[in-house]
């Protein structure tokens, strides 16, 4: 069964999550430092139900986190995507990359090609990203996709006991900047 669609960029494949990710998943999702502005590493049976619960937001909302796959190597590399849970603060693309790619721009490219999905297919007229204060690298990154500041120390909604500084942007002003970039 297919989700969602498959969007390619020049080293990725973005597609809706599979049964064979969930071990590489799993891995993500144990491992301290990469989740640790993403709620905190979880033991096995939990990432199965974030696993899960990224997978049905796609039946239930009709787009949820891409898994980012190398085209290179086949290999399983992070979620980025829409993200719009009940409760949460706006319509998000986040992101969460493995340890080991972090800092070889695949976040960002995988996050180009969410945003434009986003704001082509999804509905979304606004894109927010919901980053702790601490989190120096995700920060760059949002900024780098020309998302500003709208909000600070914003609580996040159960069962996460954080609280966040939302950075984003309208589809109007994604859409002038996707321009520029062009010409």
């Amino acid at each position: 069964m297919t989700l969602g669609p498959t969007l390619e960029t020049p080293r990725l494949l973005l597609r809706p999550p599979a049964a064979e990710d969930f071990d590489a998943f799993a891995a993500f999702a144990a491992d301290e430092e990469a989740t640790r502005y993403l709620g905190g590493a979880q033991a096995r049976a939990g990432a199965w139900r974030s696993w899960s619960l990224i997978a049905g937001a796609w039946i239930t909302r009709g787009y949820s986190m891409f898994s980012v796959i190398e085209k290179s190597s086949g290999r399983w590399l992070g979620r980025v995507g829409p993200w719009m849970p009940e409760g949460w603060p706006g319509t998000e693309v986040g992101w969460g990359i493995v340890a080991e790619a972090q800092q070889r721009g695949f976040g960002r490219e995988a996050a180009e090609a969410s945003i434009d999905w986003a704001f082509d297919h999804g509905g979304f007229k606004e894109v927010i990203h919901c980053i702790e204060r601490e989190n120096r690298p995700s920060i760059a990154l949002a900024r780098s996709l020309g998302s500003e500041l709208m909000r600070r120390d914003v609580q996040a909604p159960p069962p996460f006991k954080v609280r966040w500084d939302i950075y984003g942007q309208s589809r109007e002003q994604w859409r002038e900047q996707r321009a520029q970039l062009t010409r």
